[in-house]
Order: C-alpha cells, then structure tokens, then sequence
C-alpha cells in the first residue's frame, strides 16, 4: 500500500542531493561546526573581553550583553555521541538519560545557567528567530549606519541592505558576528543576514547594551528540538554544550583532572575546567587523547557497558570467518592498529577505543589502495567488494574515496604505525592475482607480532609503543602544558612551543616498526615495541628473502647506533 501523499513529507533540512556526487559523502556533515581560518581561540576572545570590562575599556558593552558567556570553546566533533545523547534523550523530562534511567544532565536553562556559573538580577527578553527577522526588517537608516561605523572595515562603502559579506567586516565585526552565529546555531558566518544585524543593533558606543537576551533559554531550546529530530534530519549546531553538560554534571567520570575552583576558592566557569575536548589546534591534548579520555567515558554512561576497543559489527567486517577475512588488528597499550590485507599504506594509530566513524575512514582508506593497487590500476574487472556504506559514510567513487578518508584521517593529527608490506598473511590478495594472471603477493612473516593479532583485549606484556628521544620531550612537554593549561587554560607559555616544534620536527623519520627490544627479550617478557628501522620494500624483499626472513626473526634493538 502507497503512503498518502498527505503523509510523504520530505523531512526538514534534509541532506542535499549533491552528498550522491561526492567521492565520500558524510551523512553528519551538518553537524559539523565550521572555525573560519580567522577565528581566535574562544578562550582568548573570552579572556579579553573580561579585561576589557574589568578595565572599563568594553565601549560597547559587549560582556555585559552576556554573549560571550554562552559562546562555548571551539571543540572536537565527534556525531557518534550525538546519536547515543539523541537515543537516550526523554523529551518529557528534558534530560539524557543513562541505560537505567537516571538523569545524566537536562536540556534545560536552569542546567545551563548553573553550568556557566552565570547569575544575573537584569531583566532578560526571549530570544526568537521570528522576532530577530522582525527587527531586522525594519532596521531604520541611522541603526544601518551605526553597524556599518562600528563593525565595517574603514574605507569600504556603506552596505546599506543586507546580507553583508564577511570580508567587509572589521575585526571587531568578525568576533561579534562569530560569537552571534554560533548562540543563534548558525554553521557558517560567511553573510551576516538580517537576524544577526538585529542583535548587532542593541550595541551603542558609551551605552549599556539596548536589549538581554535570554540565551539560556533559546540554547536549551534549539539542542531539545535538535535532539528530537536528530535521526531524521541529522543536524545538530550545539556539540560544545553537550560536552560541557557531560563535564559539569558527571565530573567523577574522567580519568582527567579537572581545576574547579581558583586561588582563591571560587567556582570556575565550566569551559576552564579541562581543554581534554577542545578542539586540537587549540589543545594540549590530541585527538585519540580526546577519544579515550572524554569520549568513551561518555558512551559508557549512556550504554549498559562500557565499549570494548572494537566492537562486535568492526570485528566481524575484519574476521567474518576463517574462510573469510580482510584483515586484522592488533591492541598495543596506548593504540589500535588496522592492517587490511594488500594494503600499501602505513596504517594510523587509531585510539585505544576506536569509533566507528574513524573505523569507516580507516577501512575505506586501506581496502580502497589494496584494490587500487592490485586490482583497479591493472583494469581488472573484478574488484574488491568495498562497502558503499559503513557508519555515516557512503563510498560513491572508489578511484577517490579512499584518498578522501585518507585526507580526513590526516586533519585529526593522527600519526602512522609502521609501514608492513606485503601484508596478506591469510593469501586473501595472493589468490585473487593469481586467479587473474598475476604475480602472487608473498606475505611476510613477522611472528613475533602476527601471535598477538586479533585479540579480544590487550594484556600486559604484549604489544606497546616504543618512543624516540624527541617523541619523550614530546610527552614531557605536553605533560608540562596540561598542567599550566589547568591554571591558565589556553595560555601555552613559548617555552612549551619551541620544545614542541623541536620534536615535531624531529619526529618526520620513518615510522617505527613493532620489534621486540632488548629489555623484553633478556626478561622474557616478550613485549613487542616499535623499532627505528623501516621495513624493507617489496624489490629489496625480492632480491633478499633469507636476510629479511632472518631480520623478521630477530629481535632488533630500538637504541640508534652510534
């Protein structure tokens, strides 16, 4: 039976048809939030807009608006937790829930007032989109020529009809327009519209600002209904709060340490408590840090158990049988590992506790150049069945999509394991160039590894991460900044950054490859490390297979000779 026509409604702001023409389409994509190459870090724009009014310089009067209170800090986007905070949300009680019902936070102004430590006696006037494109509507000629005095670059002409440009803007116009855009959830701040020229007009040279609006209201608003739409229309503007209302209201959940109260014993705001979720060009912590000490946290309270490192549907795709598998992983202590049989790419260092956002992007990233190397290049025309769709990704155009993957994964920071190839331990690329005319593909063998792949857990004495002399400064100085960042949160001293460029500079050489170290080996232990020698290639393989099968054997040692 057909559905009504009076029923087939196309859902609200659903995802452009141009996502089907992308070599890798995202399906979250609108709930991403866009940092224009401009903006500073909200930690700074806050702290400077509080020394101004402390300092009586706020001409304008933009801290006493309140606006910069619930402009949150620019974070780490991550949707998987959106659609769990969405799965377990009750619209009745304006709350997410945990599995047995208890409230982990509600939606509500209340929550976020108190989150934000933010008190006030003033008045405060609802803020609505409907009343915004009211107001900007009738803007009058002198309020036009006030913003454009204020907030547009000197020496441009007047822009008299909205929407203006960006690029017209001064700097105090662009922070304005930024921190407008983000309250009201808007993605982009390219053209400012009638509605964020309704609320840049409440502000007067000398003047208190002409209207308070109720932010807390209109946030807690817009998250309730963007949570309650989230599956159909799958967009969501306000990732920062939920991560700061996880933060506030479950403290006692991270294995991070939090600085709640300054010198002198009183409450910090909430955005100065951790920077553990800020956004990596901003945080002393990177991205894996991001996910196994604040994301899995959180999606352990919202499920009736914590998540293993890889779940049951990432272990299957990898191992749906022993007469059938692509590949393998392997738990070192501080990372997982993908290996996708034929596959010619240094594989990332994934999180210990592995998305399965970052999981789609590293499988169509490695099965992708194993086809493209085997099998597509030589116009072949039977491929690798890749899937088209894993987790919000749909794969449209195999030739491209995994350099897309592969570009993504780049801009998360995220570093490479060692570079193992060939890499086909189970023959599943090798039978497949014989079957059509071409050379085998001869797996090699380091056993030492290979005992400890697929494990459902990782145990002590296994596999972990060796580290070179610039990478420990690395961690040392990183250690430093995460604890000055506790006291001055943002605030990275120059010291910090010059040991930090030095070891980024260093850290350029060939990545190191899991061998057993000369401690594991005289202790018995067996702990596999990663060394400071590259894998042979495939031709010095070919022309030196007893050297390299005794190498692989060995265990070689991670101290650089002299």
């Amino acid at each position: 039976m057909e559905t009504p026509a009076a029923l087939n409604i196309a859902p609200l702001n659903a995802p452009q048809r141009e996502l089907e023409w992308l070599p890798l389409a995202d399906r979250d994509y609108q709930m991403a939030e866009g940092i224009p190459d401009y903006s500073k870090y909200h930690i700074h724009v806050l702290n400077d807009l509080k020394a101004k009014h402390l300092s009586g310089n706020d001409i304008l009067g933009i801290w006493d608006s309140n606006l910069p209170i619930f402009n949150l800090p620019q974070v780490n986007i991550l949707p998987d937790l959106i659609h769990r905070c969405s799965a377990n949300y009750d619209p009745c009680q304006r709350a997410v829930l945990n599995p047995s019902g208890s409230v982990l936070f509600h939606v509500t102004p209340e929550a976020i007032n108190q989150m934000l430590h933010f008190h006030t006696t003033k008045p405060l006037t609802p803020l609505s989109m409907m009343d915004l494109i009211k107001e900007g509507g009738k803007l009058s000629s002198a309020q036009i020529l006030k913003i454009n005095q204020l907030f547009i670059q000197s020496g441009s002409q007047t822009v008299r009809t909205p929407p203006i440009g960006n690029v017209y803007l001064n700097e105090l116009g662009k922070m304005l327009v930024d921190m407008i855009s983000y309250v009201l959830g808007y993605r982009s701040s390219e053209d400012v519209d009638q509605t964020i020229l309704a609320m840049m007009s409440i502000f007067s040279p000398g003047k208190p600002p002409s209207v308070h609006y109720d932010y807390a209201a209109y946030i807690a608003n817009k998250i309730h209904e963007q949570l309650m739409n989230l599956e159909r229309e799958r967009i969501f503007r306000y990732t920062s709060y939920i991560y700061h209302l996880f933060l506030f209201y479950q403290p006692d959940s991270f294995p991070i340490t939090l600085k709640k109260f300054d010198a002198q014993g009183n409450q910090r705001s909430v955005v100065f408590w951790s920077s553990v979720f800020h956004h990596i060009s901003f945080s002393p912590y990177n991205y894996c840090e991001f996910i196994d000490l604040f994301i899995h946290p959180d999606m352990s309270l919202l499920l009736s158990a914590p998540p293993p490192r890889l779940i049951d549907e990432m272990q299957r795709i990898l191992q749906l049988s022993k007469a059938y598998s692509i590949g393998d992983w392997y738990f070192y202590q501080h990372h997982t590992v993908i290996r996708i049989y034929g596959c010619e790419l240094a594989p990332y260092r994934l999180p210990r506790y592995v998305p399965m956002r970052l999981f789609a992007l590293e499988y169509f990233r490695q099965f992708g150049n194993a086809d493209m190397v085997h099998f597509h290049s030589k116009n072949k025309k039977v491929q690798l069945k890749v899937r088209n769709q894993l987790g919000p990704f749909i794969y449209n155009k195999r030739e491209e999509a995994w350099q897309e993957a592969d570009k993504i994964l780049q801009r998360l920071g995220l570093q490479t394991s060692f570079l193992w190839i060939p890499y086909d331990p189970n023959h599943f690329i090798s039978l497949r160039r014989v079957k059509y005319k071409l050379a085998s593909y001869d797996h090699v063998r380091l056993p030492h590894i290979e005992k400890y792949e697929n494990l459902l857990r990782w145990k002590e004495g296994t596999l972990e991460e060796a580290s070179t002399k610039e990478e420990i400064l690395q961690k040392e100085a990183k250690k430093l900044e995460k604890e000055d960042d506790l006291e001055n949160c943002g605030q990275v001293s120059s010291s910090y950054q010059i040991q930090l460029g030095a070891a980024a500079s260093s850290s350029a050489a060939p990545q190191q490859a899991a061998q057993t170290t000369p401690q594991a080996a005289s202790t018995g232990k067996g702990k596999e490390m990663e060394q400071d020698q590259p894998l042979p290639t495939a031709e010095q393989q070919k022309e030196q297979p007893k050297q390299q099968e005794e190498k692989a054997k060995a265990p070689i040692s991670t101290e650089k000779q002299a």
